[in-house]
């Protein structure tokens, strides 16, 4: 049973949907490494529900920090970060709590814990969990930040309605950083917010697609094979509810292409080596080029929906019926791409540091 991330720089999280508080520890941190709380607020912010498209859950997230920073610096030894739970409302689980819903990891908890899961709202499988990830990849982000490493995630496309692709990297990068529905394109936002209002109406929920990208990246971050950039970032990426699959650069495109359209072409450019496409998405041979790193996620409909489903009931394993009540939300994908930002930039110190050392000293 492991709840950790990462060889050099290590994520923990504990605690439950209805339990006390969330908690994430984060160890590897260089000492130094500034740890500004303002902006592990707005990275939560961000991550929190918004409007009609959003659950009717509301969470302050007032978190504190109870070890590893002193007068606002990193020490170096782990950071503990708490986020209470202060807005439970257990009772509306306890109808269906013998029912598995379906979509849901009810069954399989029941499985591998034998009955002692918490299944209010999921419990630890619940995506509240990743509130801990958000705030322990806030600290990651600035640490990246600080060598030049940006990055940020839009919604490529929701309940089938597509935005613009990136074009120029490190503007859209600035634009979508404090977007809490973040698109490039303004009309495809109205578009997808109606259509999950729709989906809404009809108790029903919608999926969709993230894209990612990370400028400032220096060639040379990876291994060859079981700990390539490719595999290390889709093992943390797939830890995210909802995430059914990940592609780099052009991904499943390729099994439509010849060589001689895939292939990424070298050149110079003020004396730097650089590929005239990007199609590998910055990666090569599980090592990073130097190139933008780019990366898609494919985000599942929220699978809690008030229509009625068919499912089996554990009191007495029959067949049953269940509709999903209380608060949900018809569409996770804008409040995960916080979650992908954030466990990007885990992933992404850890392998750094792999290479560097925790103190990221030479990059």
């Amino acid at each position: 049973m492991k709840n950790s991330f990462g060889n050099n720089v290590i994520v923990t999280i504990a605690g439950e949907s209805h339990g006390e508080a969330i908690c994430v520890i984060l160890d590897g941190i260089a000492p130094g490494t500034p740890v500004d709380k303002e902006f592990i607020s707005s990275r939560l912010a961000l991550r929190r529900p918004s409007g009609k498209i959003s659950t009717a859950r509301q969470e302050a997230d007032e978190f504190s920090i109870t070890s590893g920073v002193f007068n606002g610096f990193a020490t170096g030894t782990p950071i503990c970060i708490m986020i209470p739970n202060e807005n439970k409302r257990s009772s509306d689980y306890e109808k269906t709590k013998i029912l598995c819903r379906p979509g849901h990891a009810d069954y399989t908890a029941n499985e591998k814990y034998h009955g002692f899961q918490d299944y209010r709202g999921g419990g630890h499988f619940s995506g509240r969990i990743t509130a801990g990830l958000v705030a322990a990849g806030a600290i990651c982000l600035s640490a990246l930040k600080n060598h030049g490493i940006k990055l940020a995630t839009h919604i490529s496309a929701c309940a089938g309605i597509s935005d613009i692709p990136f074009n120029d990297y490190k503007e859209n990068i600035e634009k979508l950083g404090e977007m809490s529905f973040p698109v490039l394109d303004d009309g495809a936002s109205e578009k997808m917010k109606e259509a999950i209002s729709q989906a809404a109406s009809k108790g029903d929920s919608v999926g969709g697609i993230l894209e990612t990208t990370v400028i400032g990246l220096p060639a040379g971050l990876g291994e060859p094979w079981f700990d390539s950039c490719e595999s290390t970032l889709s093992h943390i990426l797939f830890s995210i509810p909802g995430i059914k699959g990940v592609e780099f650069g052009a991904g499943f495109s390729f099994a439509d292409m010849r060589g001689s359209e895939a292939n990424d072409p070298f050149s110079l450019k003020d004396g730097k080596v650089i590929t005239l496409t990007n199609n590998n998405g910055g990666i090569n041979g599980g090592i990073t080029n130097s190139m933008p790193l780019t990366f898609r996620c494919a985000v599942k409909p929220t699978p809690s929906i008030s229509l009625e489903q068919k499912t089996i009931s554990l009191a007495d394993m029959s067949d049953a019926k269940i509709s999903v009540n209380g608060r949900h939300d018809p569409c996770i994908v804008h409040r995960a791409a916080s979650v992908v930002n954030a466990c990007t930039a885990i992933a992404l110190l850890d392998i750094i540091s792999g290479r560097y050392g925790t103190d990221l000293k030479g990059i």
